[in-house]
C-alpha cells in the first residue's frame, strides 16, 4: 500500500505488534500485563518498547488532577503523561518519549491543525481515514527500529472514546500479515458466593469486541487465583480461542512478581510461537534471569517510611512507592511505606511520625496540606529524622528553614501566599507572561552540577546528575546567601537554579527541585532514595552501637 500524502501513513513501518485491550471494567492491570509480556520478551533478547493510548481529550496528562486519574509520570522530554508509561520504563528498562503515549486530544489537534493549512487539499476530514490513518502512523513511528511494540488500549472495551482507536488497530490488522499481530484482552473472572469461577464478564466483554471486528488471539483473565482448568476450558469454548490461548495473571503480593507468574504459565513462549519469533530469542539457559533474582531477593530487614502528601491514594504517588521499593532491593531491606496525611499534621505530628524511620514529602500543587508538609520538614530536622524532600517537599524545607533558623516571619512560596513578605520561592523567570497552563512548566530533563565533598556528592558519587523536572518556582536568588549563612546548604545547582539542598550533622536530610522517582528502575534504584535508607540504616547502627556502650 502506498504512502497517503494527506496524512503521511506509512504502513511499511514497524514489525511485530502486541494489542492489549481490556474489558469488564478499568483498573484490571492491563499496563501490568503488557509491561509484564515486555519485559520476558526483553529476556528472550527482543528489542521492545511501547505505546499507551489514552482516549481522553486532553492532549496531555499535565492538569489532570491525580485524584482522578493517579500520578501525572513526566518522561525525559517532558512529556507529562499516564502513570502506565512509568511502569513500562520500569519494567523494560528504557527511556520513552511523549511520542509513545497517544491521546485523543493530541491525535484531533494534529488533525484539525493540518485541516486549518489546507494539507487535505479540500477533502472532507473524518474519522475514517483521516484520524485512524493519524493513530496508525504514531504507532507505527514510535515502533520504528524495535522488533516487537506493546500497544495498550487505555479504558475499556465499549467506552465510546475508544472507538477510533480499536478501528484504527482493525485496520492495522487488516494491512499486516498474520504472523505480525497479536491481540491480547484482559478481563475480569470473578467469584460467585459460592467459590465459582465465573466467565459469563469475559464472554459478554469478547463479544463487544468481537462485535467491532477485532478477534482476541490471546484472554488474560485477572482473578484472585489461577484460572481453573474448567474454567480456562469454558472461556475458550465461548471466546472462540483455543484452551492453550487462555491465560490466568492472579493477584500477587508485588507487581514484580507478575513476570514470573505468567512465565509459568508460558504466556511468553506462546506470544513467540503466534508471532513467528520462537526461533530468533535466545535459548532459554541464555535468557537474561537478572529480573527474578533481583525481585526474589531475600532481604534482612525492615524499615518504615512516611509519605507525607494531601493525596489519599497511591497511585497519585506511585512511582515513589516504586522507588523505595528499588532502594530496599539495592540496601537489602523491606520498605514499609505508611500514608500520612499532610493536614492531619497542619497543628504539629501528634504522634504520626513518631515510630517512623524517615520522611518523604512529595510534589504537588496548592496550598491544602502545606502547613502540613513544613511541620514534617521541621519534625525531621530538628529530631535527626532523616527526610527526604521532592520538588514542593524540597521546596517546603527552604520555607520551614527561613521561618525557623533564619528568623524570616511570614516566609513562604509565592505559589501559595502571594502576599508574602518574604517569597523564599518564587515563580520562575520564563513563566510571568505564560497564560495556558498545559505544558509550559519547566519539564524534563535537565543537567544538576553537584558540588565535591558533599552529600550531594556522595549520593550521586559524581559531580552532576541528570534528572527529570516538574516545577515553576524555584529558590528565590535573593534569599539564597542568607539561607546558606545560616546553615542551609544547596550543594547543587544549574547556573543560578538551585537543585539540591542538605543539612550538615543530620543523618541524612536531602531536597530536590527534581523528580528523581521518574528515573528510578529495579536493579538501578534512585540514588537519593537509596541514600535516604541508608541514612535510617546508619541511624540505626551508631544507636544501636549507643546502647551497647
Amino acid at each position: 500500500m502506498p504512502t497517503e500524502p494527506e496524512t503521511n501513513y506509512d504502513p511499511t513501518m514497524g514489525r511485530k505488534f502486541i494489542f492489549v485491550t481490556g474489558g469488564v471494567m478499568s483498573g484490571l492491570g492491563k499496563g501490568i500485563t503488557a509491561a509484564s509480556t515486555g519485559r520476558l520478551l526483553a529476556n528472550a533478547g527482543f528489542d521492545v518498547t511501547a505505546v499507551k493510548i489514552d482516549p481522553y481529550l486532553n492532549v496531555d496528562a499535565g492538569t489532570m488532577n491525580p485524584y482522578q486519574h493517579g500520578e501525572v509520570y513526566v518522561l525525559k522530554d517532558g512529556g507529562e503523561v499516564d502513570l502506565d508509561l512509568g511502569n513500562y520504563e520500569r519494567f523494560l528498562d528504557i527511556d520513552m518519549t511523549f511520542d509513545h503515549n497517544v491521546t485523543t486530544g493530541k491525535v484531533y489537534q494534529h488533525v484539525i491543525e493540518k485541516e486549518r493549512a489546507g494539507d487535505y487539499l479540500g477533502k472532507t476530514v473524518q474519522i475514517i481515514p483521516h484520524i485512524t490513518d493519524d493513530i496508525k502512523r504514531r504507532v507505527r513511528e514510535a515502533a520504528e527500529g524495535h522488533d516487537v511494540c506493546i500497544v495498550e488500549v487505555g479504558g475499556t472495551v465499549g467506552d465510546i472514546e475508544g472507538m477510533p482507536f480499536l478501528e484504527a488497530l482493525r485496520q492495522f490488522a487488516h494491512e499486516e500479515d498474520d504472523e505480525d499481530i497479536l491481540f491480547t484482552h484482559v478481563t475480569l473472572v470473578p467469584y460467585s458466593k459460592n467459590g465459582e469461577q465465573k466467565t459469563k464478564p469475559t464472554q459478554h466483554s469478547v463479544k463487544e469486541l468481537r462485535s467491532i471486528g477485532l478477534q482476541p488471539d490471546i484472554l488474560v483473565g485477572r482473578c484472585e487465583d489461577r484460572l481453573d482448568a474448567e474454567t480456562k476450558e469454558k472461556i475458550a469454548l465461548f471466546c472462540d480461542v483455543s484452551t492453550d490461548a487462555v491465560f490466568s495473571n492472579p493477584d500477587v503480593e508485588d507487581i514484580y512478581h507478575v513476570p514470573l507468574m505468567v512465565e509459568e504459565e508460558g504466556l511468553d513462549e506462546y506470544v513467540m510461537e503466534r508471532l513467528d519469533l520462537a526461533s530468533e530469542a535466545l535459548p532459554e539457559p541464555e535468557r537474561d534471569n537478572g529480573w527474578r533474582d533481583l525481585v526474589t531477593r531475600d532481604t534482612t530487614g525492615e524499615v518504615d517510611i512516611a509519605l507525607v502528601g494531601k493525596y489519599g491514594l497511591e497511585d497519585a504517588y506511585i512511582s515513589i512507592h516504586e522507588s523505595l521499593k528499588h532502594a530496599g532491593l539495592e540496601t537489602g531491606v523491606e520498605v514499609n511505606t505508611t500514608w500520612v496525611h499532610s493536614e492531619d499534621l497542619a497543628d504539629g505530628h501528634d504522634g504520626q511520625l513518631d515510630d517512623i524511620d524517615g520522611v518523604v514529602v512529595p510534589g504537588g500543587f496548592g496550598s491544602r496540606g502545606i502547613q502540613g508538609k513544613i511541620a514534617a520538614c521541621r519534625y525531621a530536622r530538628e529530631n535527626d529524622l532523616p527526610y527526604l524532600g521532592l520538588c514542593l517537599g524540597f521546596q517546603m524545607a527552604v520555607v520551614e528553614y527561613a521561618r525557623n533558623v533564619l528568623g524570616l516571619e511570614g516566609a513562604h512560596s509565592a505559589e501559595i501566599a502571594p502576599d508574602t513578605p518574604h517569597p523564599v520561592i518564587d515563580l520562575l523567570p520564563e513563566q510571568y507572561d505564560l497564560e495556558d497552563m498545559g505544558g509550559t512548566m519547566r519539564l524534563g530533563a535537565h543537567e544538576t552540577d553537584i558540588e565535591t565533598g558533599t552529600l550531594a556528592h556522595e549520593v550521586y558519587g559524581d559531580t552532576s546528575c541528570t534528572e527529570r523536572h516538574r516545577h515553576r518556582y524555584e529558590v528565590n536568588p535573593e534569599y539564597i546567601d542568607d539561607l546558606e549563612d545560616a546553615g542551609l546548604v544547596f550543594s547543587g545547582r544549574t547556573n543560578n537554579r538551585m537543585e539540591i539542598l542538605e543539612l550538615p550533622d543530620h543523618p541524612y536530610f536531602f531536597g530536590t527541585q527534581f523528580h528523581p522517582e521518574f528515573r528510578s528502575r529495579p536493579g538501578r534504584a534512585s540514588p537519593p532514595f537509596v541514600g535516604l535508607l541508608e541514612g535510617i540504616l546508619d541511624a540505626d547502627a551508631v544507636r544501636s552501637e549507643e546502647v551497647e556502650a
